[in-house]
């Protein structure tokens, strides 16, 4: 049991990198900031949920099953902005 939760936990700290630093880099460098960057300063700290995170895409054509794409590079859920509850999903 412990492997296949540190397989998990491994999986998710690759989805967390959204493609890879480099991905990261060039989005800072146009001046952007990442999908998963923009939701953390929407919603009060901690509170955001993520959904479907594990989701692969299905996509075949253009060469699309050979692109790693983790949740199709959409972030979803819901958490508190203000306090209240909000729901936004965000794309890079």
């Amino acid at each position: 049991m412990n492997q296949k939760l540190q397989a998990m936990l491994d999986k998710k700290a690759h989805i967390m990198l959204q493609g890879g630093q480099e991905k990261i880099n060039k989005q800072h460098a146009k001046g952007k900031l990442t999908a998963r960057e923009r939701i953390n300063l929407l919603f009060d700290p901690g509170t955001f949920v993520e959904y479907n995170m594990f989701v692969k895409p299905r996509a075949t054509r253009f060469g699309m099953d050979k692109v790693d794409a983790p949740a199709d590079g959409i972030i979803t859920g819901h958490g508190l902005i203000n306090g209240r509850k909000a729901f936004a999903y965000a794309q890079d």
